[in-house]
């Protein structure tokens, strides 16, 4: 699982600026100071760590001195939104953040469904929803039931950074695994995005099962000190307990 290749890419690092962004707002911030908190989080930490593979109009946004969304319809609107889906109390203020989230950048349908979709699970994950229960409110958000299997997908699955190219089979591994490694493990033998589709699984699987204290261990080696500090923080501000951050 873990080798001398493994790193971080740019979800980790897109996932870290919402998480420090969220840190610095209230939970009742308004829409315009929310979007004013991501952007310059988002900013500030892509140009910090520039090489970590961002697509190419994301990368003109980071370093634009007036960034402006773009009309993405691709998955980085979900790879990121995990911290959203953890914060906030209710469904209904979930979904809306996550959708404040995806359109300073993806402000397509599709971006935005995609960082509501991935949100939503979460949520509901995380307060004891059954994978049942998730996955038919995330096919009623999706329009799609859900109900191809991983095994039927691997034959044609491609590399598609489309959001409704990746959640949708993010979410089957997710249904599918047994455990957090195992649905780690299925999603990454889809290939395609492979780092993005398996972090949106991973992310819906954190919530789910927790990750194992050996891949908190693993995967805080491979993050530089000032990630893991923001990891910390947040677990702390949203009472969860880690012991390694």
């Amino acid at each position: 699982m873990f080798n001398g290749k493994v790193r971080y890419t740019d979800d980790s690092v897109m996932t870290v600026a919402i998480a420090d962004a969220i840190l610095h707002t209230d939970k009742d911030a308004t829409e315009e100071e929310l979007k004013d908190a991501f952007v310059i989080s988002m900013q500030k930490w892509g140009r910090k760590y520039p090489k970590a593979g961002y697509g190419g109009r994301f990368r003109k946004w980071l370093v634009s001195d007036n960034p402006h969304p773009y009309g993405s319809y691709g998955n980085g609107s979900a790879m990121r939104v995990s911290p959203v889906g953890w914060y906030y109390d209710s469904l209904e203020r979930i979904i809306e953040v996550a959708g404040w989230s995806a359109e300073v950048t993806h402000n397509h349908p599709d971006g935005v469904l995609g960082a509501k979709v991935t949100a939503a699970a979460i949520y509901m994950a995380r307060t004891g929803a059954s994978k049942e229960e998730i996955k038919f409110y995330a096919g009623q958000m999706l329009g799609n039931d859900l109900s191809i299997t991983c095994d039927e997908v691997r034959p044609w699955y491609t590399f598609d950074v489309s959001c409704l190219g990746t959640v949708p089979y993010s979410m089957i591994a997710f249904l599918e695994g047994q455990d957090f490694e195992d649905v780690i493990r299925t999603a990454v033998s889809l290939g395609g995005d492979c780092d993005t589709l398996t972090c949106i699984a991973g992310s819906m699987a954190e919530a789910f099962y927790g990750v194992p204290e050996d891949f908190v261990k693993e995967c805080e080696k491979r993050l530089p000190g000032d990630m893991r500090e923001i990891v910390g923080k947040f677990y702390s501000k949203i009472g969860r307990k880690v012991d390694h951050c």
